[in-house]
């Protein structure tokens, strides 16, 4: 302790004769008024006014009082920016190297609110029923409103097995709701077929669909094999569905985007005031369109973030997918982790991801080209349907509802592909018989 005092005296001491230096030579830099000089100036006069006159000043060290400052400062800036304590730092290195108990919910800051993007398949959230938009008001008897989103996923997470109680506020029907879950390990299957399955069979017009549950290291290998399924049964329109997915991978992302569009297109670039932030990603599958041309309709909703973002925003402005839907949640902003030299750390927002057509993700999310709502009770039920032992954990009063339950935007999407599909079938006739000077009959 005593070591911290005089380092912190010492370093207090060194800020005060940069500052009588700074302004003998730098007068007219001092006197600007965006100078940092003057701003350090009163940073120090307030520490050593609160080291000597705050009531318990003696229980204070000056790493106490800097570590506030920076928490303070890099929390007004954006809900994804924070100062990590060494503490804190190593627990985030470790989460990123190994397995962890968690609820399977991502969350996101929204409005100010810790709030569910969405409840990850298979998960203890997801089969509770919670859902993207969820406002996360207490975790246990910890009051959340006023956490970060950092100290919110801290908490949320434990050893598996082990329950955490959290009471959510639903917007969009003014309920407060209170689940009791038990924590486990998170394994999920990145891509799905429309049973929940791994098999891909197509429909009877011959359109097949894809579930892209999340952006893990082998989406893009799990979508090249399902993509080769469906093309050897003869498949002519493909619905890729990103609804509830959260995002993941930048790259998975990318290699997503590469399988439907010709090589050298332009996929995503993200942009910062450091040019070491800025980057311009390119679909490079020497292949290029996988499926040359066939028709797509990309479905997503309030729960599709991030990653999914990138690629409905990519497919939709290249118009090589037509996008149906709802609105998404609008998250695209880069976070970088700088570590210091004292063993912690600024997660800082470094930049932003940008459509091929420079529309800005970040907070705007994608409108779709078809609005097609759903209700809250109509996302539950097909949400039920597609969980593994979903249905077989209703009583039977809602076995057969949610059992038969509508999934619009899934009717609309086969509609519009079993149209594009037909005009593709009878346009080459069409051709042939305006070239022989025949008159067609509209009917």
């Amino acid at each position: 302790m005593k070591r911290r005092v005089i380092y912190g005296a010492v370093t207090v001491t060194l800020i005060f004769n940069l500052l009588i230096g700074a302004r003998i030579f730098y007068p007219a830099q001092a006197a600007e008024k965006d100078s940092a000089y003057p701003s350090l100036e009163l940073f120090s006069y307030v520490m050593e006014k609160v080291r000597k006159d705050y009531v318990d000043g003696q229980k204070l060290t000056y790493q106490d009082l800097v570590y506030g400052a920076l928490k303070g400062m890099l929390n007004t800036l954006d809900p994804h920016s924070e100062f990590m304590e060494p503490e804190k730092y190593k627990e985030l290195q470790n989460d990123t190297q190994g397995a962890f108990g968690g609820l399977g919910i991502v969350i996101s800051m929204k409005d100010n609110f810790v709030t569910v993007v969405a409840p990850m398949e298979d998960s203890p959230g997801f089969k509770a029923g919670i859902m993207s938009g969820d406002r996360i008001i207490r975790i246990g008897n910890k009051n959340a409103e006023k956490m970060s989103l950092q100290d919110a996923v801290k908490t949320l997470r434990g050893e598996p097995d082990t329950e955490v109680r959290l009471t959510i506020f639903r917007p969009s029907s003014n309920q407060v709701k209170e689940f009791n879950l038990k924590r486990s390990i998170i394994t999920v299957d990145m891509v799905k077929d429309i049973n929940g399955k791994k098999e891909f069979p197509l429909s009877d017009n011959q359109i097949g669909y894809i579930h892209l549950v999340q952006f893990g290291e082998k989406t893009s290998d799990d979508l090249e094999t399902a993509i080769k399924t469906l093309k050897k049964e003869g498949m002519q329109g493909l619905i890729l569905d990103l609804r509830w997915n959260p995002g993941g991978l930048l790259e998975q992302a990318v290699d997503v985007c590469e399988k439907f569009l010709p090589r050298g297109e332009l996929v995503v670039t993200t942009e910062g005031r450091n040019p070491a932030q800025s980057s311009v990603r390119r679909a490079n599958n020497p292949r290029g369109d996988e499926l040359h041309g066939m028709p797509v309709v990309l479905l997503v909703n309030l729960g599709s973030a991030s990653a999914s973002e990138i690629v409905a925003g990519c497919l939709q402005d290249h118009k090589r997918a037509y996008v149906m839907g709802e609105k998404t949640f609008g998250k695209g902003s880069v976070q970088s982790i700088l570590p210091l030299t004292d063993g912690s750390a600024l997660r800082l927002t470094t930049a932003k991801y940008y459509t091929p057509s420079h529309k800005v993700i970040h907070e705007e999310g994608i409108t779709p080209d078809s609005i097609v709502t759903m209700t809250d009770d109509e996302d539950r039920d097909i949400q039920l349907r597609r969980a593994p032992g979903g249905l077989e954990s209703l009583p039977d009063k809602d076995r057969e509802r949610v059992a038969n339950a509508r999934d619009l935007q899934l009717e609309r999407a086969m509609d519009f592909l079993k149209g594009m599909i037909l005009f593709s079938q009878r346009a080459p006739q069409t051709e042939k018989q305006v070239a022989k000077g025949e008159k067609l009959e509209v009917k």
